[in-house]
């Protein structure tokens, strides 16, 4: 079914820096919102129940897996993460641009059933880079480092099935690019003709 706002999918590496990217597009552009997943794991640092997730236990996200209620959910980093379709196609429906941040694995699951979703991942400018910008972090230990190290690595092989890629090296550079992104795809002939309808059936454009 096709709605008059966009879904744009973000995926990338732990550390590349996609939730600063998309909490930078997310002030700066009031008509993009946010996705909220769900997630078995704890909270970190400042983040709040229903602000960056929903935090729920291992039996609340199976019963919501049993009744079908994510559009995509995978295991990332020992945990589980869900995406709530309901939430997404309201938000579309009223017309709103959402944006969501995800592992590849749920980015290439969504764009099978939203088949307008705009896929967009987001690269370190090197290895050594990514290393350092998770150790300044300062959230995980030299273990969980490793591991998230080893994940980005299978992770960075999928990038030639996404629409769109970021290199962040400099921030204000990528969030330009993100911005473009968005900024473009609303100019795209299909997406103008689901978000403006009335006006394309009053010029009698088919």
């Amino acid at each position: 079914m096709d709605y008059p706002g966009n879904l744009f999918v973000v995926a990338a590496p732990s550390g590349a820096g996609k939730s600063s990217l998309v909490r930078a597009l997310l002030e700066l552009d009031s008509h993009v919102q946010p996705s909220v997943s769900h997630t078995t794991r704890a909270p970190r640092g400042q983040e709040k129940h229903g602000r960056e997730y929903f935090f729920v236990s291992e039996t609340e996200f199976d019963a919501m897996v049993r009744a079908d209620a994510f559009v995509e959910w995978a295991h990332v980093h020992k945990h589980r993460y869900g995406t709530s379709k309901k939430a997404i196609e309201e938000r579309m429906a009223q017309g709103a641009d959402v944006i969501l941040e995800i592992d590849y694995q749920g980015a290439l699951q969504i764009k099978q059933i939203f088949a307008n979703a705009i896929s967009i991942f987001i690269l370190p400018p090197s290895w050594e880079e990514l290393r350092s910008r998770l150790e300044r972090r300062g959230e995980d230990s030299s273990e969980v480092i490793e591991l998230r190290l080893q994940n980005a690595a299978v992770e960075v092989a999928q990038v030639s099935r996404f629409d769109f890629v970021i290199i962040n090296e400099l921030f204000d550079r990528a969030l330009f690019d993100l911005k473009a992104i968005v900024h473009s795809q609303r100019l795209k002939f299909s997406a103008q003709r689901r978000a403006r309808a009335d006006t394309f059936k009053a010029l009698h454009i088919a």
